[in-house]
């Protein structure tokens, strides 16, 4: 199996005739999902999807996948292929075609309605192709065939890419459900068709490569809510993906036979929702709908909200109801829903919204607990089925942590993939498809792009850094004024902290050594407003390194009078 390696240099050209895949996010990570292919100079994407920060990431609102790649070729991109519209496979898109308006969007009619809808708030008119399964594209020198897969989101695709250097099936992420909720099953004959006519190099989702057996399906969820629903005693708050409509659907069915009303909670979850009934995706039973404004009017017990939040986003109204900061007030007999699985890394923060809510009085339900949850990726059971039909001649793991894709990959060769035909790698590494054969040719510059407020792209490691320790060790200020004409200090120092159990008192005994080391600076002539504060700077951190136990930010400030 190859995998990356630090010293991995630049890649030279590609070879005539052979295909190139640069996976710019969602390898090492769960989401920020995006792919490359290139052959013959020109470009096919495949996703282009958001990665949700974490407590890592202070006051960063989305990490994009980096683009630099890319940047100076965009006009050799024939498509963005889109194969479901979950937000790490789609949420993106609009920063990119910020860069390009004019790149052709392809994917099914509910992926494509949930995007145009996201690009209509910023503003972007795109140039769309609905495709469904069965459907074949030429785009420039990919041949694109479009396969049905049941995932957690309706309408999902997996696409084969058919060029003269060889083929290339990414499933995009899938389950084999034989019971889904809208009939839609995986396809398995396709991909058995397509391994017989030949698949040089299998991108396959990786996500529960590590979960033994077979995903449980979606339908053994529906007797867990139903119970949710029988014993709740006042409101029932369901937190889910704003995108996840089976599960919506789910909770609407539950609802109409209890006697329940519904409310939607959230921009997004009001917006994708509305777009999958327009389209027939979501059955809305007549009358359930009730506007937010009017829950007042309604007994508890007839109450239902749909809210997001299952995630322990901040801003999500789940998280604000559990800091008591929205307007629906969780208390003593509400019954709170968690509908969705943890996306790894939100342990945490899901965790604080649970206790929050149930610190109000509420009861809990979440997959801990109770089955009110079902992943919308293959399990190991599943993926060796599809290692066996497709027969692949290569195999890169897309999808997933480290731990994931090595999973994945194990998989590949129990099923007889020969060991060289493995690539694991993660984002930014290049690999070549040559004459049959995988090799990784080098690695291209691939680091995350922040999204901060209304700024993309500057924010970077060194100010999350600062906002780290400002957050974890606190801030310290030292001021001094020196006279600009002699050089000596005439006023101060004058210490201000903030983030301290300690009070500004403790900081009295590092004046004296912080007086000297003054003194004894400008005694050698030191007048320079940099050199002064650096001075200021080592006192005071080694001062507070050896006392206090901290590592604070310390701004010197020195003032020319």
């Amino acid at each position: 199996m190859s995998h990356p390696h630090p010293e991995l240099s630049l890649p030279g050209p590609l070879q005539d005739g052979g295909v190139r895949v640069v996976a710019l996010g969602g390898l090492g990570e769960v989401g920020r999902n995006m792919a490359v292919i290139e052959h013959k100079g020109q470009l096919l994407i495949v996703d282009c999807g958001v990665l949700f920060p974490d407590d890592h990431h202070p006051g960063i609102d989305l990490i994009l996948p980096d683009f630099s790649y890319i940047a100076d070729r965009l006009d050799d991109v024939q498509a963005i292929v889109l194969t479901h519209g979950h937000e790490d496979h789609i949420g993106a898109v609009p920063f990119l075609l910020r860069l390009k308006p004019d790149l052709p969007l392809i994917g099914s009619n509910l992926t494509l309605a949930l995007i145009e809808a996201k690009l209509k708030e910023h503003r972007i008119k795109p140039y769309t192709l609905a495709v469904k399964e069965g459907g074949r594209e030429k785009l420039g020198v990919f041949d694109c065939e479009f396969i049905a897969v049941n995932h957690s989101i309706p309408d999902a695709l997996a696409v084969f890419v058919r060029t003269s250097g060889g083929t290339i099936l990414h499933t995009g992420d899938f389950k084999m459900d034989q019971l889904p909720l809208d009939g839609r099953l995986t396809d398995l004959r396709a991909f058995a068709r397509l391994g017989e006519e030949g698949v040089d190099l299998f991108m396959t989702d990786s996500t529960n490569a590590e979960v033994p057996g077979f995903t449980t399906p979606e339908k053994d969820i529906a007797p867990a809510i139903d119970k949710v629903f029988r014993d709740a005693r006042r409101r029932i708050i369901v937190a889910c993906f704003s995108s996840h409509v089976h599960r919506v659907q789910q909770v609407l069915d539950a609802a109409e036979k209890s006697g329940r009303k519904v409310a939607m909670v959230g921009r997004s979850m009001v917006r994708n929702m509305g777009i999958a009934a327009d389209l027939g995706y979501l059955h809305v039973p007549d009358g359930i709908l009730v506007d937010f404004k009017k829950l007042g009017d309604l007994p508890d017990n007839k109450v239902t909200l749909i809210c997001t939040g299952s995630q322990g986003e901040p801003m999500a109204a789940l998280s604000r109801m559990a800091n008591r900061d929205h307007k629906i007030e969780v208390g003593e007999g509400d019954t709170v829903l968690m509908a969705s699985s943890l996306i790894p890394g939100n342990e945490n923060a899901v965790y604080r919204v649970i206790n929050g809510l149930m610190r109000l009085g509420a009861d809990v339900v979440h997959k801990g607990n109770a089955r009110v949850h079902v992943s919308g990726h293959a399990s190991a059971g599943e993926l060796l089925y599809c290692y066996n039909i497709v027969k692949p001649r290569n195999v890169m793991p897309v999808h997933g942590e480290w731990r994931h894709l090595r999973a994945n990959a194990d998989l590949a060769l129990q099923t007889g993939v020969h060991p060289k035909g493995v690539v694991v790698v993660e984002d930014g590494v290049v690999v070549d498809l040559v004459d049959g054969k995988v090799r990784v040719a080098g690695a291209v510059p691939c680091g995350y792009v922040y999204v901060d407020g209304s700024s993309v792209g500057e924010a970077d490691e060194g100010l999350l850094k600062d906002r780290r320790i400002l957050r974890d060790e606190g801030f310290i200020s030292v001021i001094v004024v020196m006279d600009s004409t002699t050089g000596k200090i005439v006023a101060g120092p004058e210490i201000t902290a903030r983030g301290f159990v300690e009070g500004d008192m403790v900081f009295d005994d590092v004046m004296p050594s912080l007086v000297k080391a003054l003194d004894d600076a400008t005694a050698q002539g030191m007048n320079d407003s940099y050199q002064l504060e650096q001075v200021m700077r080592r006192a005071v951190g080694g001062w507070v390194g050896r006392k206090i136990r901290r590592r604070p930010m310390i701004i010197p400030v020195v003032i020319e009078a």
